[in-house]
């Protein structure tokens, strides 16, 4: 009997990312009874912010290399557990020394998230699939998180009070621990629920370098990846975009068109809505150009397109618009960016196919360098000019820049380096031992 559980287990990892990413912004909800609570001026929140990004960035860089050598399973239930009690120690606290603290833990707990996914997806998904559900890892999974996070984190303060929400959000944390202690796995081959026919399936469309296992981490082979670079680039650029609107977009629209917090998070769904429909679209379109070619240079091409786009877009915000043009123009900005949501992931395994988790924190480090940047120079923009203006031109810049980085400097590897991804797999003809896979 054919299985598709490789679906159920990519559900799973979106699970994941989605409580991430709901868990990382829910303090931005509960800003005002923190000051009240512990004295925090919006300065030091400020600083509570980028703390978290320091722990992810270091610890997303670390945590690659641990996923390629215990692998998905064991490396996640250990995070979760991690950032699941940070999340619960939030209201307890006490102090702007203890947020600190307890926010630097939540980076490093949910910073082996995307090394993880990647290392998930390599494993139980032929190529030929992997865009798509990268795309739902990382972009869908996370745009996601943001379009329902404000509902739902404020509809758990309205229910339980700040402390509360938080408490809550510790406890679905538990409660995927505990189903991932069921179902989850780090191959199809150690899985019960996975039959013949779609392991036969799975391991038709993968490069031979994605079935070695347990390996440690090579460092100078990752370190001078040409493309790997250029993803990582590639990344920040994007990710200074996505950081600043991610805490900055409610106080521009409060800021600039005197919104009360409720009509400003009303209206700072519309970019997250059009991110989840963008990174869809890029995990489709990425997945229809690696069944025509397998050079890797298409997926370059689309992520520096749509980087182009992105940054273009945000034009508009230099002169200051009305309040419809400017979420117009944030949208498409928001939207064009995502449609990479999960091609660097995906790009991150064609740039070293043999260690795909180690590959992916070196990615996803970049992508939280980001995320110490922008939320710091945005303030800083702010305090000092009273408006976020500068502040677009910076995220359209480094948007342009990436793009340019996508599209001129990448290059096919060398046969006697990596594997080439021009020449025909065999996805879905012939299995590993030469006989017929089927399609499921």
């Amino acid at each position: 009997m054919n299985s598709r559980f490789r679906w159920v287990t990519l559900g799973l990892v979106v699970g994941l990312i989605v409580i991430n990413y709901v868990d990382r912004g829910a303090i931005s909800y509960a800003v005002k009874p923190l000051e009240q609570e512990f004295g925090i001026t919006a300065g030091q929140y400020g600083l509570i912010s980028s703390v978290f990004a320091v722990g992810y960035m270091v610890f997303a860089f670390l945590s690659g290399p641990l996923v390629d050598r215990f692998g998905p399973r064991r490396v996640l239930l250990t995070a979760i557990t991690l950032f699941s009690i940070s999340v619960a120690l939030i209201p307890v606290a006490g102090s702007f020394a203890g947020l600190l603290l307890v926010r630097l833990l939540l980076g490093v707990g949910e910073s082996p998230a995307f090394p993880a996914a990647t290392r998930v997806v390599s494993r139980w998904l032929p190529g030929a699939e992997r865009g798509t559900a990268l795309a739902l890892c990382g972009g869908v999974a996370v745009a996601g998180s943001l379009l329902v996070s404000g509902p739902l984190l404020t509809w758990l303060i309205g229910w339980l009070g700040w402390r509360g929400m938080f408490w809550v959000m510790a406890g679905l944390g538990v409660v995927w621990a505990l189903v991932a202690v069921v179902l989850l796995r780090n191959t199809p081959d150690e899985s019960s629920r996975t039959s013949a026919a779609e392991r036969a399936y799975i391991a038709a469309g993968q490069e031979p370098e994605s079935a070695v296992e347990g390996t440690a981490v090579r460092w100078r082979p990752l370190l001078t990846n040409r493309n790997l670079w250029v993803v990582a680039g590639g990344y920040f650029a994007w990710g200074f975009m996505f950081w600043a609107f991610m805490y900055w977009l409610p106080s521009y629209l409060s800021t600039a068109y005197h919104l009360s917090l409720k009509q400003a998070g009303a209206f700072a769904i519309a970019p997250w809505a059009a991110g989840v429909v963008a990174a869809v679209l890029g995990g489709v379109l990425v997945d229809r150009l690696y069944r025509r070619n397998r050079r890797i240079r298409g997926r370059f091409s689309v992520m520096g397109a749509a980087l182009l786009l992105s940054g273009c877009s945000l034009v508009p915000l230099l002169i200051s618009p009305t309040l419809t043009v400017a979420i117009i123009s944030i949208s498409l900005g928001v939207g064009f960016g995502f449609v990479t949501g999960g091609i660097w992931w995906v790009a991150s395994i064609d740039a070293a196919p043999d260690q795909p988790g180690s590959a992916a924190g070196f990615a996803d480090a970049s992508f939280a360098l980001s995320g110490i940047v922008a939320p710091a120079v945005m303030g800083f923009i702010v305090s000092g000019t009273g408006t976020f203006t500068s502040g677009f031109v910076v995220m359209s810049v480094l948007a342009i820049g990436g793009a340019l980085l996508m599209l001129l400097v990448p290059r096919e590897p060398r046969h006697d380096q990596e594997p080439r991804h021009d020449r025909e797999p065999r996805v879905a003809e012939e299995s590993v031992d030469g006989t017929a896979a089927p399609r499921l």
